[in-house]
């Protein structure tokens, strides 16, 4: 089981094409936002993680999601996940981060332990 795809995203459509096919929509794909407000403040940005199982593969796995901020973790998630072999499967991580001044925090993705697939995700200092 392979992670394809992490990204951070305000949407995500699941639809039909023909064959049958599924095609997943994914919008305001983002590696930063403006803090809501002043400092300090937790966010809960959406992370979508695109999995792949190959043909002849477990079905079955560990999504791992550490969030680091400077090397330290801040929050984790633990999520089994059951992919097909020759299929592909999408999971959601909604992280409560919290934020004491504008920053990045690194969201590190693995399977089971595979290789991980690092996302940043950047809090601006808020639109005044």
């Amino acid at each position: 089981m392979q992670i394809v795809s992490a990204l951070f995203s305000d949407e995500i459509e699941l639809r039909q094409a023909p064959g049958p096919s599924t095609r997943i929509d994914l919008t305001g794909i983002h590696f930063s936002a403006a803090a809501p407000s002043p400092f300090p403040v937790t966010v809960t940005p959406h992370l979508v993680v695109i999995v792949r199982n190959g043909v002849g593969e477990d079905p079955n796995g560990v999504l791992e999601v550490t969030f680091h901020r400077e090397g330290e973790q801040v929050a984790r998630n633990v999520q089994p996940i059951e992919v097909e072999p020759g299929k592909f499967a999408y999971r959601l991580v909604r992280g409560e981060l919290e934020f004491v001044t504008a920053g990045t925090i690194e969201a590190r993705c693995r399977i089971g332990l595979g290789e991980i697939t690092v996302v940043p995700y950047t809090l601006l200092e808020p639109v005044t």
